[in-house]
């Protein structure tokens, strides 16, 4: 899909803010952690199954995918990731593309997913629309989402993350869904985020908050999903004029 100069001009400043400054330490674990690991069994993935993740930074959820014998493809809008990947994979395809515009043929991939990327790019509904566009008709999409009814940041307690200074768009439930809708795609199943839950998690960042940061990782497990940080969508194709 051709960008609009407005979007090729937002799309060039993100990408110097993820090559300078999200990636700028370059680091990579090649060890998905136990809820990437979970994840990839709870969505099925299977041998051979051709497996792309759109945003998929240095490929930590391509590993997981990998583990169960998919074959792995990433496209993510940072160059310095996609080299990580590429030395990292001794299969599949890695660009530096931007998810608006995906440098995949038609109907070629079984799963296609996007984990905690949807909001920062600059096109949601027209990136949704190229992960259709490369999928096969009964493939399986994951997608990830933040939620503008958290209750923490309800409280004014979180301002996003620190991927705010490129660009982020949070919607709630109902206005993700309304967007996933749109662009052809229809929800199945939602589930919580609770990658929380580890001590990886609990840990990061300074000793000091590790009780709130635990207490919030609690939090989560308990309450219904309105209030979640992050939703899980396993998503299809949905039924199209004609079809």
């Amino acid at each position: 899909m051709d960008m609009n100069d407005s979007e090729s001009e937002r799309l060039a400043e993100m990408r110097t803010f993820y090559d300078s400054t999200y990636y700028k330490a370059n680091r990579y674990n090649a060890t998905p952690s136990r809820h990437l690991r979970r994840l990839a069994r709870k969505i099925g993935i299977q041998q051979n199954q051709q497996v792309l993740d759109v945003a998929c930074g240095v490929g930590v959820w391509l590993q997981a995918c990998k583990l169960l014998g998919a074959i792995p493809h990433g496209v993510d809008l940072s160059g310095k990731a996609i080299a990580v990947c590429k030395k990292a994979f001794g299969q599949g395809e890695f660009y530096a593309a931007p998810a608006e515009a995906l440098p995949f043929e038609d109907h070629r991939f079984d799963v296609v997913t996007c984990l905690g990327a949807l909001e920062h790019f600059v096109n949601p509904q027209k990136a949704l629309q190229e992960m259709i566009r490369v999928a096969k008709p009964d493939a399986t999409f994951l997608l990830l989402v933040p939620n503008a009814d958290f209750l923490t940041r309800r409280l004014g307690l979180f301002g996003g993350t620190h991927q705010v200074d490129a660009t982020e768009e949070v919607r709630t439930l109902a206005g993700w869904q309304e967007l996933f809708n749109a662009s052809g795609l229809t929800v199945k199943e939602r589930w919580r985020d609770l990658h929380v839950l580890s001590w990886t998690w609990i840990s990061a960042g300074r000793w000091y908050a590790i009780p709130v940061r635990g207490a919030q990782a609690l939090a989560l497990a308990i309450w219904p999903l309105k209030w979640q940080y992050q939703v899980y969508h396993l998503c299809r194709v949905g039924d199209r004029p004609g079809s």
